[in-house]
């Protein structure tokens, strides 16, 4: 039995979280937030605490730097009991931070990201004997890791050698290119977990199913995340759909990597698309019904009671 079921590669940094505005930022304008959170943040961070809350024995890799930020980063993450054996803190890199922007009536969100050590991390600091002790690895935020990306396809194939399934988040990419190899990497990719947004706009198609069809072509399964929509997901020609779970929405801040752990829980358990789809519906519904990004995250028991009864208390 290898020691990790996943390991997590990729950004560690801080979230400051301020939601329950009347609106976005305005020039010229300022507004009163009702809630201010500073705690651990990026979408690899977030989605690895949330696999280990479902259980997954989980090990993580980046890169912070020697200070504040990342000594609250990364003894929050080992407080989910993340295994940090391999973590890098590099003293000449300062650690990441995303401040995180959410309207009153959570309608929209904005998010502004000093990447420091977020972008840092590369493919070569992954050896073959660290991914032989896991089942998986999971990376987000492809498009913020620009040491990592030039690499990562030849890490998911060493991986894919080794045994060792692979599954990648997009993230938002602000140079609105949409490429930097993304396709030679979903090649290599078992998962690939955009948003509604980011398959549009990487395969230039707003049709979410055709979009993920297109996509699930190169990778092996393809997951759209729809926020409230639920999910759709494609593989083998085959494309399916589930409808998210009725929650009271408070804050959207890490949801998506919710719904990432708990389809990956599904996944690496051998559950079929259609279930792991509604293991990942319910990790983000009830996302969305806490605050905050890995404190938001459930447990197994709290997913599988969402499922058994299509609804979220609170």
């Amino acid at each position: 039995m290898k020691p990790f079921d996943i390991l997590a590669i990729g950004e560690l940094n801080v979230d400051l979280i301020l939601t329950g505005m009347s609106s976005l930022p305005i020039p010229g304008r300022e507004l009163i937030a009702e809630t201010c959170t500073l705690t651990m943040g990026s979408s690899t961070a977030i989605c690895a605490a949330g696999m280990a809350g479902l259980g997954l024995k989980t090990a993580f890799t980046g890169k912070v730097g020697k200070d504040g930020y990342g000594e609250l980063a990364s003894s929050t993450l080992a407080g989910y009991g993340i295994d940090l054996s391999h973590l890098i803190v590099d003293p000449s890199i300062q650690t990441g931070i995303t401040v995180s922007l959410s309207a009153k009536d959570n309608s929209d969100r904005a998010m502004v990201t000093y990447l420091g050590a977020i972008s840092a991390m590369r493919a070569e600091d992954v050896s073959d004997e660290l991914l032989a002790k896991t089942r998986h690895i999971h990376v987000g935020s492809f498009f913020l890791q620009s040491d990592l990306r030039p690499g990562l396809a030849k890490l998911f194939e060493r991986a894919h050698e080794l045994g060792v399934t692979t599954s990648l988040d997009a993230g938002w990419d602000d140079t609105n290119v949409w490429d930097y190899g993304l396709m030679d990497v979903l090649k290599h990719t078992d998962v690939f977990l955009p948003n509604e947004v980011e398959s549009a706009a990487i395969t230039k198609n707003e049709n979410v199913r055709e979009a993920a069809l297109e996509l699930s072509k190169i990778c092996r399964i393809c997951v759209v995340k729809c926020g409230g929509k639920g999910a759709v997901c494609a593989s083998n020609g085959q494309v399916y759909e589930a409808a998210t779970y009725k929650a009271p929405v408070r804050d959207t801040t890490g949801a998506g990597d919710s719904f990432n752990a708990g389809f990956l829980y599904a996944f690496l358990a051998g559950y079929s698309l259609e279930k792991s789809l509604c293991y990942g519906n319910a990790c983000g519904s009830l996302s969305v019904a806490r605050f905050g990004g890995a404190s938001s995250c459930p447990n197994l028991a709290e997913a599988e009671q969402v499922i058994a009864t299509g609804v979220v208390e609170g």
